[in-house]
């Protein structure tokens, strides 16, 4: 299997945000006085659109209060106060390595636009990725649309693209879109619930990608 394009989710697969997004969530509900959720429900949701995990979190209330959380959420992430989060330890060599070997590289993440582009300007990764979709820019994930949209601007046929991802989110998407997958179990959700949805691999660390697709590309790879 010959991989032309590659296609990273961003939270919990190139960045280590989980804590941070947690922490802006609870701070956005304290603001409303809003029943806290548990840090396992807030996690769970990481990867969704925001109008998406909002929803998720708080499925009984009325859009008017999805819409003030969603804004008190965005005033704590984009905080002067507030510590920005880190690529996981070898993020930045392996998609270094993987655009130095002739991958097209782009992101497919439910973050939001203004997000996302703070996060590649930041880390100094935007030059790298050829192009991005954002869940407030088409569809939340689990929905295909962000890869339909990648596929075709791209001209990538889907057996020659892979999703890789850390949750069941990116994964079950892939699935929808016809994309091969590759989980990664560093992130936010566990191994087992990654398997449901036949990744081709999992893989523990962001370090063992580019020698990963080096055996698929010599018809060897598993996991």
């Amino acid at each position: 299997m010959n991989f032309k394009l590659l296609v990273f989710d961003w939270d919990g697969t190139l960045m280590d945000s989980e804590a941070h997004i947690v922490a802006c969530v609870e701070a956005a509900v304290r603001d409303l006085e809003l029943p806290l959720p548990s840090r396992e429900a807030i996690s769970n949701i990481i990867g969704l659109g925001l109008r998406e995990a909002v929803n998720t979190l708080f499925p009984e209330d009325d859009d008017h209060l999805h819409l003030d959380i969603a804004a008190r959420y965005r005033t704590h992430f984009f905080s002067a106060g507030a510590s920005p989060s880190q690529l996981f330890e070898g993020a930045r060599e392996v998609v270094d390595e993987l655009s130095q070997q002739g991958y097209m590289l782009a992101v497919a993440t439910g973050k939001g636009r203004k997000g996302l582009d703070y996060a590649l300007q930041t880390t100094g990764l935007g030059d790298y990725f050829q192009l991005t979709r954002c869940a407030e820019e088409t569809s939340s994930k689990p929905n295909p649309e962000m890869l339909q949209q990648i596929l075709e601007e791209t001209g990538v046929a889907q057996d020659r693209a892979l999703m890789i991802g850390d949750t069941e989110y990116d994964l079950e998407m892939a699935v929808n879109a016809g994309m091969p997958a590759l989980g990664v179990t560093y992130g936010v959700h566990a191994h087992e619930r990654l398997l449901k949805h036949h990744p081709l691999a999992c893989l523990d660390r962001i370090t063992e990608i580019p020698a990963w697709l080096g055996r698929c590309s010599d018809g060897m790879a598993s996991g």
